[in-house]
């Protein structure tokens, strides 16, 4: 689990408050197009391909809620950055290539676990009767 401390560890933490609120926004607005979209997609009948359309606001939600949770982003950790400070200052670098390497595994396991997620979501609608 994440540091409630609110510093960063390597692979572990690298945001904090407001960044993780703004990731718990990000997931709910997802989850809400993911249910307005599927229920749209049942309402008028769509076929099930149609129905696939659901996977991105599903992502969006899964990898919003994953990276609220685990007090880490995914695309900072990619970027080798992290950020504790109020909401819309600038992320700090991370320059030790050790650090990086964590936190680069991180972030690829939070979009694998998001896509799983997503792919789980897509298969509820997809498979709901007409």
């Amino acid at each position: 689990m994440a540091d409630e401390g609110g510093s960063y560890i390597p692979g572990v933490c690298n945001i904090g408050e407001a960044e993780i609120r703004r990731r718990l926004r990000f997931g709910w607005a997802g989850l809400a197009a993911y249910v307005l979209l599927g229920a749209l997609l049942l309402l008028i009948d769509a076929d099930r391909t149609a129905r696939l359309l659901v996977f991105v606001p599903a992502f969006a939600a899964s990898f919003g809620f994953m990276q609220a949770y685990l007090h880490f982003c995914a695309y900072f950790g990619l970027s080798a950055l992290f950020n504790f400070q109020e909401a819309g200052s600038s992320p700090e670098e991370i320059w030790e290539e050790e650090l990086r390497t964590a936190d680069r595994r991180r972030a690829w396991q939070i979009i694998g676990y998001s896509v799983l997620i997503a792919i789980a979501m897509t298969a509820v609608v997809y498979l709901l009767p007409a």
